[in-house]
């Protein structure tokens, strides 16, 4: 049985608090950070950790936003997504920030670290990625792909990206650019592409957001969830 324990951060003045999702043994293996989609922190999110857990790896569920903001209205999360997103060059430092707490947590395998995330969230473990960060993979579920525009750094993670042929915010040429992007960064990426599938696919609450392409499709969630599995494995040796 999973335990969630709330991990709190203090950020350049701001009061951050991930989720800690493991074992009641508290024993180090490998981890999952994931990174919400814009609307923080949530029960999706906490889910998809405790399916990680009964798999034998952690999880810990990020907070790019803030405590304050949990549970916030749309309107004023897309505020915030904006504002994070208008500064690239912050927002990977904050990254980088929660990559290094993460890394010190004593449940924690410091080597064996992926970062994930859904929507901004899968932008996010991109530009873990697109750092340079010494993790071994960045995994990306219908995230944004418009590069950072900060000076290229060699890509030392394994990338997948997990996404709808058919989402609006990333079109066909998006995802030819960032297999190049990745191609140039000497990383090892895949590139999975589902048709007839928009953005946040993964989200059974999707279509609650009433914005065009947005909806769940439960095909390719559990297609994108089994590579996702497949990848640990390969990383980590089919146990946690």
């Amino acid at each position: 049985m999973s335990k969630e324990t709330a991990v709190p951060l203090e950020f350049e003045g701001e009061s951050l608090e991930g989720v800690f999702v493991g074992r009641r043994d508290d024993a180090a293996r490998p981890t999952v950070i994931l990174i919400p989609t814009v609307m923080g922190v949530s029960d999706l999110e906490i889910g998809f950790g405790r399916q990680l857990v009964e798999l034998g790896y952690n999880a810990f569920v990020a907070d790019l936003f803030g405590k304050k903001f949990r549970g916030a209205p749309r309107d004023t999360m897309f505020g915030e997504m904006g504002r994070l997103r208008g500064d690239r060059a912050a927002l990977r430092k904050r990254l980088l920030a929660v990559l290094d707490q993460v890394r010190g947590l004593d449940q924690v395998k410091a080597s064996e670290i992926v970062v994930a995330g859904y929507c901004f969230g899968g932008q996010c473990a991109l530009d873990v990625a697109r750092s340079g960060a010494e993790i071994a993979a960045a995994v990306s579920f219908h995230g944004l792909f418009d590069p950072p525009g900060l000076p290229p750094e060699k890509i030392k993670a394994k990338v997948v990206a997990f996404h709808g042929w058919d989402d609006p915010m990333v079109p066909p040429d998006a995802v030819v650019a960032l297999g190049k992007e990745l191609t140039e960064g000497g990383s090892d990426w895949q590139i999975h592409a589902y048709g007839h599938v928009g953005h946040g696919f993964t989200n059974p609450h999707a279509s609650e957001l009433q914005i065009d392409g947005v909806a769940y499709n439960a095909l390719a969630a559990e297609r994108s969830w089994t590579s996702f599995i497949s990848l640990l494995e390969e990383l980590f040796g089919g146990h946690g």
